[in-house]
């Protein structure tokens, strides 16, 4: 079975994240959503832009620190950084917010349908036969990312997929839960539903459990 985009409003789904009821013979085994907290902070950089805004702010200040100036020079100096920086990372946020919104994540006994997009919304389906490889990535209080490489040479636009996909890998896309909560349950549950699917033993890599930040390898490939 092909990877396969099957464009859908999810105002209309017949079936909460799906684009389509599932057949009798297949069943849901998980289903979630990215956190907006952890997706903030791990796809959109909220951190980084915070301190890249204070530091932009501190520039426009400088000036006026170093000359002595009171405080209400160092005010006056700052009175259109702020605002701008306050808006745009407010925007950031609502961004994220409504990314998670929108974003479901389905893993049933056969496949992965993920259903991404906040105007145009469009659900990628992935057999589970067609996966070779899971990645995890452990974030704080048990968020996490995992990512799927396929086989094959199907291909999806990096843009298409964002911010569910693996970063840094644009040639050859690798789709990607992020920010899911209970990611190493989340993983056993994938593990477990590829070897039913595939009929082929799952390998679970010793180093599993990592601090955050870190990049345990979940391999799915026959063994």
């Amino acid at each position: 079975m092909p990877v396969e985009n099957l464009g859908h409003e999810y105002e209309f789904e017949p079936q909460y994240g799906l684009p389509e009821r599932l057949p009798a013979d297949e069943h849901i085994i998980w289903q979630g959503s990215p956190e907006t907290g952890a997706l903030v902070r791990s796809a959109f950089h909220l951190r980084k832009l915070v301190a890249y805004f204070g530091l932009l702010a501190l520039a426009c200040a400088w000036p006026a620190l170093e000359s002595g100036a009171g405080m209400a020079a160092v005010l006056q100096s700052l009175k259109w950084i702020t605002p701008l920086s306050v808006l745009a990372l407010a925007s950031i946020w609502v961004l994220a917010w409504m990314t998670a919104r929108t974003t479901v994540y389905t893993l049933t006994n056969k496949r992965i349908v993920m259903r991404l997009g906040i105007v145009l919304t469009v659900s990628f389906n992935f057999p589970l036969k067609r996966i070779a490889a899971a990645d995890i990535r452990t974030l704080d209080a048990g968020f996490g990312d995992i990512t799927l490489a396929l086989q094959g040479d199907d291909r999806i636009a990096w843009v298409h997929l964002w911010p569910s996909v693996r970063p840094w890998r644009i040639t050859k896309t690798e789709p990607s839960f992020r920010a899911i909560a209970d990611v190493q349950g989340v993983s056993a549950q994938l593990r477990e539903a590829w070897s039913q699917a595939t009929g082929l033993q799952a390998q679970a890599a010793p180093q599993a459990v990592a601090a955050p930040g870190q990049s345990p390898s979940l391999q799915v490939s026959p063994v």
